[in-house]
């Protein structure tokens, strides 16, 4: 039987406890040099967040605030799972902005790939939020803001009509040329998953 943690400081026990030398290293060649890492595998961490998916709003901030790379992505990941449940337009809302006010956390990019679909984009699709804050994170300085703007409508891809497809796609547009390597990434896999889809629907 799962254990539930109800605590940022568990959280933390838990993912010491599950820390690996050789997950630490792989790791490390991807986070900035004055980055804390722990080494914990990645289906080690998505299970401990799971077991933290009710943490009250002072402990998620606890994790949000650590400097090690792993707790804030255990955050991050409480939010998707989060979002996996069934909620109200407006418990959705609350979600989306947690990630918004929160984002400052975010130092990677699979932060951002691993919250920001469900998290953010599912909000925007269903009108919960105002999707006009895509336009605002493609115009960001931060590059992982950037990613943001267009990982978010991934969502627009799996749930929303052609419209909604188009919409990421406008936002694909305001990124070209984009010279950081982790947006310009990320644009390509939108297109080719709007592309793709668009076929699917004869409107390509």
């Amino acid at each position: 039987m799962t254990v539930s943690l109800s605590t940022a400081a568990q959280v933390v026990e838990a993912l010491h406890d599950a820390a690996d030398p050789v997950e630490e290293a792989k790791i490390r060649n991807r986070v900035a040099d004055d980055e804390p890492v722990i080494g914990v595998r990645m289906g080690t961490l998505f299970g401990i967040a799971k077991s933290a998916v009710d943490l009250s709003g002072t402990e998620l901030d606890a994790l949000f605030e650590h400097q090690a790379y792993e707790t804030r992505l255990t955050a991050f990941c409480v939010l998707d799972f989060r979002a996996r449940r069934k909620l109200a337009d407006e418990e959705r809302a609350t979600l989306a902005h947690l990630y918004l006010d929160r984002h400052d956390a975010i130092s990677t990019w699979d932060m951002v790939d691993r919250a920001a679909p469900r998290v953010l984009g599912w909000p925007i699709l269903i009108e919960a939020i105002d999707g006009g804050v895509l336009d605002e994170l493609a115009g960001a300085a931060d590059p992982l803001r950037r990613r943001s703007a267009i990982t978010a409508p991934l969502w627009f891809i799996k749930q929303g009509s052609s419209a909604d497809i188009e919409h990421g796609l406008a936002i694909a547009s305001a990124l070209d040329g984009d010279e950081h390597p982790r947006v310009r990434s990320a644009v390509e896999i939108y297109r080719k998953h709007a592309f793709q889809r668009l076929r699917s629907q004869g409107g390509v």
